[in-house]
């Protein structure tokens, strides 16, 4: 047997640890996450690893309820040493899994534990990691830069005001990463909710004026995204579950639309379709206008189990993958947005598998413009950043598109401890690129593969997103 989890973790032959090694000197580029730009501005420290590491990790919990843990030692008020110690006895018998993994990379880098975690341990890694959390230099800021994080894009509202992201700007930080604000339309677009009245009239606030029919909407919107672009925002960012386009709406249907919801009337699924359709292509256009990155996230079902979202609220690991068809609203609106020359760059995330090989070759439909991957088939998301479902992002890509203009990884996390992951990813794909040059499927040049491998680990994102 090999030794558990050593500097040749999934490595298998040289040319593989000499590609992770090229790619392990690279610095990190997470240009989609959920950290808290608060935490980063007040540069937060942790009052212990439960704190630190398992409170709001949703993949976390979802492994604790089904090993049979009653919900206060997850979200509820259980002390933090008894919610760590059900965490380790958990842990211990997932083997196979990613977060198993992420897990054990995550307690070498950050708290120099090199042990396998048991049950049996668990009081001893508490111990271990509370100490290194007590030292001075243990904070938001100090794990940023251990990892070498030099930009990362956090998710905002619209009706944001960016505050902390002001804050952030004016620290003097030693190696600071860039921390960029993207924008989140979701709750513009959601029409159809019983809140988007009332969301209205707060970005309304925002904006600074008056929002009573579809033109002074767009202005509002339009207003917001000059101002976010004012911030440093490179990159705008939607959850489509699913997209609903429809193949034709006009500003006088979605003018009608909004009219009828500002009055506080129901709106129809074909209304909200006509509606959401208009607002796209035309945030769309803006986001042109800007050069930002358009991002959807497609194809997750949530809040499921509705007992627990009515106790504990969304977000808490009671979402799933939706089998609902996502190609021709998808492909209707990209193709609205090529009509009038304003398609963004622009990146294209699925949550269920059965959607990879058509995003794969979705991507290919509107390539072109002078810009190499300029729509890229975004890095395998939530329940698909596994081993196998990097490997088969990997191959699936390099089927049917350019791998090597893979615009790579990102944490989508919460977590300031999540940064692994990009380890965890660049050493799948440097034995996934090594596993091709040593079969004789690609030449065994060392210079061009260090190039791909850097490329999609770090260089390729940079130039994406105009850093």
């Amino acid at each position: 047997m090999r030794t558990f989890m050593d500097e040749k973790f999934l490595l298998k032959s040289p040319t593989a640890i000499d590609l992770y090694t090229h790619m392990s000197q690279l610095p990190i580029i997470d240009y989609h996450c959920h950290l808290d730009p608060a935490a980063i501005a007040t540069n937060m420290r942790f009052a212990n690893i439960t704190e630190a590491w398992l409170r709001g990790d949703h993949y976390k919990w979802r492994l604790l309820r089904a090993a049979g843990v009653p919900e206060r030692f997850i979200t509820g008020d259980a002390p933090d040493d008894e919610k760590f110690s059900v965490w380790c006895h958990t842990l211990e018998d997932c083997i196979g899994s990613p977060i198993y993994h992420w897990a054990h990379l995550e307690l070498k880098r950050y708290f120099d534990y090199d042990s396998p975690v048991s049950g049996e341990k668990a009081d001893e890694i508490y111990a271990h990691c509370n100490r290194v959390i007590a030292r001075e230099d243990f904070n938001v800021h100090a794990l940023l830069k251990m990892q070498r994080v030099e930009m990362l894009s956090t998710t905002d509202d619209p009706a944001d005001s960016l505050e902390h992201h002001a804050k952030i700007r004016a620290l003097a930080w030693v190696d600071v990463p860039q921390v960029l604000p993207s924008f989140r339309p979701s709750n513009a677009l959601d029409i159809e909710k019983p809140s988007f009245t009332a969301y209205i009239q707060k970005l309304a606030i925002a904006a600074g004026t008056a929002i009573i029919d579809w033109e002074s909407l767009k202005t509002a919107l339009a207003q917001r995204i000059a101002f976010f672009a004012e911030m440093g925002c490179k990159t705008s960012d939607h959850a489509l579950d699913p997209p609903v386009f429809c193949a034709t709406a006009d500003d006088t249907t979605a003018a009608q639309v909004l009219t009828k919801a500002l009055r506080g009337e129901s709106i129809t699924p074909a209304e909200s379709a006509a509606y959401k359709t208009r607002l796209m292509r035309f945030l769309g256009i803006e986001y042109h206008k800007h050069g930002w990155v358009m991002q959807f996230h497609m194809g997750a079902q949530r809040n499921n189990n509705t007992r627990m979202y009515g106790t504990i609220g969304p977000d808490t690991g009671f979402d799933s993958m939706s089998d609902a068809s996502i190609s021709w609203p998808l492909a209707r609106l990209l193709n609205q947005l090529e009509e009038a020359d304003a398609l963004p760059r622009t990146v294209l995330y699925a949550l269920n598998p059965i959607a990879d090989d058509m995003l794969a070759t979705m991507i290919g439909n509107f390539q072109g413009g002078g810009v190499r991957g300029r729509i890229q088939w975004g890095c395998p998301w939530w329940f698909n950043d596994t081993k196998t479902g990097i490997q088969k992002h990997l191959v699936t890509l390099a089927n049917h598109g350019v791998l090597a203009y893979f615009i790579g990884m990102l944490t989508d996390s919460r977590s300031f401890l999540s940064y692994p992951r990009h380890e965890y990813f660049r050493r799948i794909m440097a034995q996934q690129l090594a596993e091709w040059a040593d079969n004789g499927e690609f030449p065994a040049d060392m210079m061009k593969l260090k190039k791909i491998a850097g490329d999609i680990a770090y260089y390729n994102v940079k130039e994406f997103f105009n850093m």
